[in-house]
């Protein structure tokens, strides 16, 4: 882009002699400028791809359904809180009469009850469904976090084709040189046929590596659309992101980081904590219930209440106590089962533990290793460059064969490949190390 503003400045500057043709340069030139101004204004970031991506995709709002179903968890067991309110109508049809109910004969009744007393059961329930509410919230977290790790590594991948595809059409360019001088060399009997149809293979091959090269990129450019969930084109990229080698704080920073932010080991965490409360809640199984309940009631000789000729009404104002003695044991494997899944839970936190810790260990030596190594790539550069300029000089004075310019050629592309493929390792592992701390920045609400 710079190299495109610098050349139409340079253009631009020019001296004409037509004064029309002067202002229409000029105007070209403005308008050619305010369109490479404007399609840098337009390239999307990695930050507002990940925005894109959390706020449109639909596994996303799955989990917010989740989230919402937690809650109205929550309201639900809450209502054990409140009284029940129960009406009734009874209509009867006897065989015969009775001494205290007719043949025909109808009620209708109002039932009002309230617990007040359940062994702390509802008050347990409640917090443990409140705890479950936070652990969706947790698991909504952390899958904004893995969506936004996929861009990255999508608009990674994206950036790495479009280099490697750079390194294939710098190889084909010098290939297409040398064939060009190989047929020159050919003309005037320096070289044989033979050894042209050597750099024909290779400029051919070089050819098909490119076209792959340039599918490979329109994949990954259409996956990384997939991820944000719109249609993207490659120029709306500008890798921005990439000009810059990320630099890690140290990894016990990391670590102690991880180990208090990831959503999945505070989900489980919590979850444990609900599993807890629901230990509790089971237990209040051995307790007493104490229930008030306040009932009105209305007998009538006929199927329509309030229509016959012999009525009677009754209010009644009750204090309910009642123990289960025993229920085959029951409530003892209600409550193991409770404690048992405390204790898996535990276990699994530990496994979780041991597990991100160690794939943060594996991150650092690989970002350790790959960050040394792009130091050795562009020194490999640079020799390979040398060593095809000093292989061009031999050859053109015919003191090198065609196979050992090929070679050179193959040699510098090799180096650039080996160079494209550490950064990428750099860049990856400090995505991955930015998940494992939860580190991307954008979070949706509901």
């Amino acid at each position: 882009m710079k190299k495109a503003r610098t050349l139409l400045r340079k253009k631009c500057h020019r001296k004409q002699k037509n004064p029309d043709s002067l202002l229409c340069t000029r105007v070209s030139c403005i308008l050619l400028l305010l369109f490479f101004s404007s399609s840098s204004v337009l390239a999307l970031s990695l930050a507002e791809m990940q925005e894109q991506a959390t706020e449109s995709r639909e596994i996303i709002k799955r989990y917010q359904v989740g989230l919402e179903k937690s809650r109205q968890d929550v309201q639900q067991i809450s209502s054990a809180y409140y009284p029940s309110l129960n009406i009734g109508y009874q209509a009867n049809n006897l065989d015969e009469a009775g001494r205290v109910e007719h043949r025909e004969n109808s009620s209708v009744y109002a039932v009002a009850s309230m617990n007040i007393f359940a062994g702390f059961k509802d008050r347990y329930s409640i917090k443990s469904a409140q705890l479950k509410e936070k652990v969706e919230g947790y698991r909504l977290k952390g899958i904004e976090q893995d969506i936004q790790l996929y861009v990255a590594l999508h608009y990674l991948s994206v950036y790495e084709r479009q280099a490697n595809l750079k390194v294939t059409e710098d190889a084909l360019k010098t290939l297409k040189r040398l064939y060009a001088d190989g047929k020159r060399r050919l003309e005037v009997g320096l070289i044989g046929e033979n050894e042209l149809l050597k750099i024909k293979v290779d400029l051919d091959n070089s050819d098909i590596t490119r076209k792959k090269g340039q599918a490979d990129l329109d994949k990954s450019v259409q996956l990384l659309g997939r991820e944000i969930n719109r249609q993207l084109r490659f120029t709306e990229l500008d890798f921005k992101e990439f000009s810059i080698l990320p630099a890690l704080e140290e990894e016990e920073v990391y670590q102690e980081k991880m180990l208090t932010d990831r959503s999945e080991l505070l989900a489980l965490t919590v979850l444990a904590e609900s599993a807890s409360m629901l230990v509790k809640a089971e237990q209040g199984a051995y307790y007493p219930r104490l229930d008030l309940v306040g009932s009105y009631s209305r007998y009538d000789d006929d199927f329509i209440n309030g229509s016959g000729e012999v009525s009677d009404e009754e209010y009644r104002a009750q204090v309910v106590l009642s123990l289960n003695i025993f229920d085959g044991f029951s409530r003892e494997s209600s409550v193991n089962k409770a404690r048992l899944t405390v204790r898996g839970l535990q276990y699994d936190i530990a496994e979780l533990k041991n597990s991100l810790i160690t794939t943060l260990g594996n991150l650092f030596i690989d970002y350790r290793v790959s960050m040394e190594n792009v130091e050795v790539a562009k020194e490999d550069i640079r020799h390979a460059e040398e060593n095809l300029r000093i292989t061009q000089l031999k050859y053109k004075q015919g003191l090198q064969r065609e196979s050992d310019l090929l070679d050179a050629v193959t040699n510098l592309s090799r180096s650039r490949y080996n160079e494209v493929a550490v950064i990428r390792t750099v860049y990856e592992n400090a995505f991955r190390a930015a998940r494992m701390i939860e580190a991307f920045q954008y979070q949706s609400s509901i």
